[in-house]
């Protein structure tokens, strides 16, 4: 079976087709990808795996046409984030400009 593999960097995104036997898991798809050689920084037991943009487990089967996504860590940092205050009109509970 024809299995695609996604992983997006900030300034960059790797597609990886890869032909699995079937019964074949996320694991395998991965190992089997050679994408972990490529990024090293994956780091499967911290990162988070899906196909079609739902989460799964490594151990889920895969089938046919799957695209398994690799996904990165969230990091935000408060400070740079922008954030838009909304004030409240404590009389009537209206939101004020």
């Amino acid at each position: 079976m024809k299995i695609g593999i996604a992983y997006a960097l900030p300034q960059r995104q790797v597609w990886f087709d890869i032909n699995l036997p079937d019964g074949a898991t996320i694991q395998d798809a991965i190992e089997r990808s050679g994408i972990l050689k490529q990024f090293p920084e994956i780091d499967l037991e911290k990162q988070k795996v899906g196909i079609y943009g739902k989460v799964s487990k490594l151990d889920a089967v895969l089938n046919d046409g799957d695209r398994v996504e690799i996904y990165r860590p969230i990091t935000c940092d408060s400070k740079t984030v922008p954030r838009k205050a909304k004030s409240v009109d404590a009389a009537t509970g209206a939101e004020a400009d």
